[in-house]
């Protein structure tokens, strides 16, 4: 697959709706509120920010002048059937952007859908259990080796060609197909569990691939969090791995015209997410050691952490996407298998640079 570069942007709103097509006595169908989180993810133009460097900062305002009309509203007033892939069909008509390639709406911390531009529908719901276990096959010594214990996410996501549909598979059938599985994990050793004697976040996310697919046809990926810096995707064939680390810059944007304040020194705290895909080692059960992807990252991060970016070596812009590109090319030798940066300046708000198989559209 060849390099594809996206600008994102996150925008929160607060607003009231009803839901009156899904059943009699849903409680989703009595009038009731949301914080919800817009999302945009966009292949802009060289040329469509007002400087060069400026897009993801445009991309933010477009998207927040769009939903201020939907803040503190009856979204019934906007939409018949505000269901989030309605309101994800309502921002994108709003939006007067280029190169869209997907718009989200994040109704609650742990649900929202995404819908791209050939009206295919990505529903994705979490869930958390509690458990211990231990990785039998890692080298003595090895932390993973002891027995120890993790509060894990498990996020259901599920691709469907919307067409003209109001909504697309409903959160609460993502939770009933959940139960059983919270039963059989919360709380227990997952080791003792039959299929997971050597339980790691690949061999947990196929074990429960194999039991809700044939449930959900629509299921497209599992993605599990073994910790919140770490965790694997899986979609019945090929498993994806991200290491999230935080970073604290400063910086400034030197093509910023005179009197914007960007030009002055000023700072992030960034959030970045390293994708990166490999073959299962069949021994070990796994496809890469977290922490090796952490030392492998190790040299770049020493010099992005507590610096001033503009200071760094054939860098071409300070802002995440000239960020993104340096970054790959200063890390390419010490972990090959990566295929994809994800970095944030702000909440939501950042960069997205992809050279594998793209995945799912994941949420903040």
């Amino acid at each position: 697959m060849s390099e594809r570069l996206f600008h994102v942007a996150a925008a929160p709103f607060e607003a009231a709706r009803r839901v009156c097509i899904l059943p009699e006595g849903h409680r989703s169908r009595r009038l009731h509120g949301h914080s919800f989180l817009a999302r945009v993810r966009a292949e802009l133009p060289l040329d469509w920010a007002r400087f060069p460097g400026g897009g993801t900062d445009a991309l933010k305002s477009a998207l927040e002048s769009c939903v201020a009309a939907l803040d503190y509203r009856d979204l019934n007033e906007h939409l018949p059937v505000p269901t989030d892939e309605n309101l994800a069909r309502w921002v994108w008509g709003c939006l007067d952007v280029p190169g869209i390639e997907s718009v989200g709406i994040q109704s609650t911390r742990d649900q929202g859908a995404d819908l791209d531009r050939d009206e295919h529908a990505h529903i994705w719901r979490r869930f958390r259990f509690e458990a211990a276990h231990r990785l039998p096959k890692v080298p003595e010594g090895h932390q993973c080796r002891r027995m120890h214990g993790h509060g894990f996410e498990v996020i259901l996501h599920a691709d469907q060609a919307l067409a003209d549909q109001d909504m697309g598979v409903d959160f609460d059938h993502l939770g009933a197909l959940w139960t059983p599985q919270h039963e059989a994990l919360h709380c227990a050793c997952l080791n003792d569990i039959p299929g997971l004697e050597n339980p790691t976040s690949e061999m947990l996310a196929a074990w429960l691939w194999r039991r809700l697919k044939p449930e959900l046809p629509a299921l497209s990926w599992i993605t599990v969090y073994e910790t919140v810096t770490a965790g694997c995707h899986y979609d019945g064939s090929q498993y994806r791995i991200w290491k999230e680390q935080r970073f604290e810059s400063a910086l400034r944007l030197t093509h910023a015209p005179n009197g914007d304040r960007r030009r002055q020194l000023h700072g992030h705290s960034y959030r970045l997410r390293l994708h990166l895909t490999a073959p299962l080692d069949d021994v070990l059960g796994w496809t890469l050691d977290y922490g090796d992807v952490k030392e492998g990252f190790k040299p770049v991060y020493k010099r992005l952490d507590h610096h001033l970016l503009n200071d760094l070596p054939r860098l071409n812009g300070t802002d995440p996407a000239n960020l993104a590109l340096w970054m790959r090319e200063e890390v390419a030798a010490q972990l090959p298998q990566l295929d994809r940066i994800d970095l944030h300046q702000t909440f939501g708000c950042g960069a997205v640079l992809c050279w594998g198989n793209e995945g799912p559209a994941l949420p903040a």
